[in-house]
């Protein structure tokens, strides 16, 4: 996902994250996220009621890579402290997923109807903040280029499983010339914690993608000839889970609709 405007039409996005937020919860702003509150941590999002958080939390240690968990709520709280003081997980993000049983039943922005007691929400870590750093080093992020949604891709890399949970590994894919392909190998190792180095670099179908031009989520991007494909480990994994374990009941952001929070992304680099 990128880090290029914070939507196709505003030139005037929020600088930080509470206006990101205040903005999302009062209905003004609800496109994606990408390019709102530079240098502040954006987070992938999934609540999942108590009965399967524990089985979900170990889920994320046993797969840090598409998992990198940032915080987790206590069952019915929708505050999560060390992200933002004043943050609401109900409204705070442009765009939720709500799925029934693994089926997407509504795409809301505001999940207020939809809340429960029992619910616990897990915020991941996002290639938006190693994106900002590869954009500082001046390599080319295609998709930015095109004003587009970073493509991705269900894979054949299984995760771990925890309880219920597993499923394939979700990748996201930047194209780029092998000079720059070793430099953002370099710059992402520094960002473990929000998915850190690639996954695979190269060949597509030896990770079970057979057409870059049909990505499962997001958009399709032109890879030029002397270019290759580099994949990174991707935190819409969660929704690819969903689809395989089917639970219940699950909330997830909408994908390019992320949660922005008062972390700021040097805190997540290892210098």
């Amino acid at each position: 996902m990128s880090v290029a405007t914070m939507s196709r039409e505003s030139s005037a996005a929020p600088q930080t994250g509470r206006a990101a937020r205040l903005a999302a919860r009062t209905g003004q702003f609800k496109g994606a996220t990408a390019g709102v509150a530079p240098g502040f941590v954006q987070g992938n999002l999934a609540i999942l009621p108590n009965a399967l958080a524990g089985d979900f939390l170990r889920f994320c240690q046993l797969n840090p890579k598409p998992c990198p968990l940032l915080a987790a709520s206590s069952p019915g709280d929708f505050r999560l402290p060390t992200l933002a003081d004043d943050l609401d997980i109900r409204t705070d993000l442009p765009r939720y997923r709500v799925f029934r049983q693994g089926e997407l039943v509504d795409e809301p922005a505001d999940i207020r109807g939809h809340w429960r007691d029992d619910l616990v929400a897990f915020v991941l870590g996002c290639s938006f903040s190693f994106e900002e750093a590869l954009i500082e080093d001046g390599i080319e992020l295609r998709h930015i280029t095109c004003n587009a949604t970073v493509p991705m891709y269900r894979t054949s890399i299984a995760t771990a499983a925890a309880g219920p949970f597993h499923g394939p590994m979700v990748v996201s894919m930047r194209p780029m010339k092998p000079a720059d392909a070793i430099r953002a190998i370099q710059i992402t190792t520094r960002f473990p914690a929000v998915h850190g180095a690639p996954v695979h670099i190269g060949k597509p179908e030896l990770i079970g993608i057979a057409d870059l031009g049909k990505p499962d989520y997001g958009d399709a991007v032109p890879v030029n000839a002397d270019e290759i494909p580099v994949f990174w480990a991707c935190g819409v994994t969660p929704q690819s889970v969903v689809a395989t374990v089917k639970p219940e009941f699950c909330i997830t952001h909408y994908p390019g609709s992320m949660l922005v929070t008062d972390r700021r992304n040097t805190e997540f680099a290892i210098m």
